[in-house]
């Protein structure tokens, strides 16, 4: 009797096992599942204008300069903070770039190297703000993107810069690589992987991971947490920049408020990452992911008529469903594990 009850709870022991590892898998590809779910929706709906090739590079292309500046707000949310002035300044970066070319005559090389180093600076100058003054991330953000923005209209005006723009400028994002691929997909995928490696395969990538993670533990093992906080922001701030110069490229023009889009789709596209692969935790592939994702759900939208107020509805359900997908199921494994 005694064996007979020991063999069923040895039973469900293993039901509950293979329960949780359901759970477990739909908790790590919950939001996978969601796009892939998206593209076969839109494939039926759309046969011949969205599963195609050239549609295909369309959404990459579309993506890239969002990813860019996604990937580096990742890493400031790895490090455990918040960056709320990634829009501006990669709306400053834009008319920076462009104003330098027209105004100061620089070279496009020179004038790019410039703005990005600006953009380092006001990266630097959030990151000393929450580290040396103790100010919340957000807040703090928040008062150096309002600056940036006065900056902003300080020297242009609130005027676009327009004409007198370099053709050599305008080509940096109208090449296309073999005559197919947009070289902005090109950027956007040296851009990650480099962020990639430097995360998981360098000693600052550690160490920002480990600030991230246990601030006071990272002190006690001897690592300089506000210095790593300040690259973080740096890093962030210069990505900002590339897809501020990359989008003023695409636009022909430098204007005021052309990032403004960015630090929405940013803060979703890094958010449901974290919901994808690893458990709540921010990384590069997953942001790639959620970049995807809501890019995909435009673009598919789009492409059916669908009128643009739905289409931010239906970008803002996909992106609830795919996390609240990926968080139900981690839970509900957790619970099995445990019982």
């Amino acid at each position: 009797m005694q064996h007979s009850k020991e063999i069923q709870s040895m039973n469900t022991s293993d039901k509950l096992q293979k329960k949780a590892k359901i759970f477990r898998f739909i908790g790590n590809y919950g939001t996978i599942i969601g796009l892939l779910l998206m593209i076969v929706v839109f494939s039926i709906l759309s046969p011949k204008a969205f599963p195609t090739m050239t549609n295909f590079l369309n959404v990459l292309n579309n993506a890239s300069l969002s990813a860019i500046i996604a990937c580096g707000l990742t890493v400031v949310v790895i490090v455990g903070d918040f960056d709320m002035s990634i829009s501006y300044i990669g709306s400053f970066a834009g008319v920076l770039v462009c104003g330098l070319m027209v105004k100061q005559h620089l070279p496009v090389a020179a004038a790019i190297i410039v703005t990005i180093l600006v953009a380092a600076l006001i990266g630097a100058f959030n990151g000393f703000i929450v580290t040396k003054l103790n100010v919340v991330s957000i807040i703090a953000t928040i008062g150096s993107g309002s600056l940036v923005y006065g900056l902003n209209y300080m020297y242009s005006h609130g005027s676009p810069v327009l004409t007198g723009i370099p053709t050599e400028f305008n080509q940096l994002t109208l090449t296309r690589i073999g005559g197919k691929l947009p070289v902005n997909i090109l950027y956007m995928a040296t851009v990650s992987l480099i962020l990639w490696i430097m995360l998981n395969r360098t000693e600052l990538g550690e160490r920002i991971k480990a600030v991230g993670g246990n601030i006071v533990s990272a002190k006690l093992a001897g690592i300089r947490s506000d210095r790593i906080k300040i690259i973080a922001y740096i890093i962030c701030a210069m990505c900002c920049a590339v897809t501020g110069i990359l989008l003023a490229s695409v636009m022909g023009a430098g204007t005021s408020s052309a990032c403004d889009a960015y630090m929405v789709n940013s803060f979703a596209a890094v958010y449901v990452g974290s919901a994808t692969l690893k458990d709540g935790e921010f990384h590069i592939v997953g942001t790639l992911i959620g970049v995807l994702i809501t890019t995909i759900a435009f673009n598919g939208l789009a492409i059916l008529g669908i009128d643009t107020y739905a289409q931010y509805l239906f970008q803002g359900f996909i992106i609830l469903f795919s996390v609240a997908l990926s968080s139900v199921a981690r839970k509900y494994a957790d619970r099995k594990s445990v019982v």
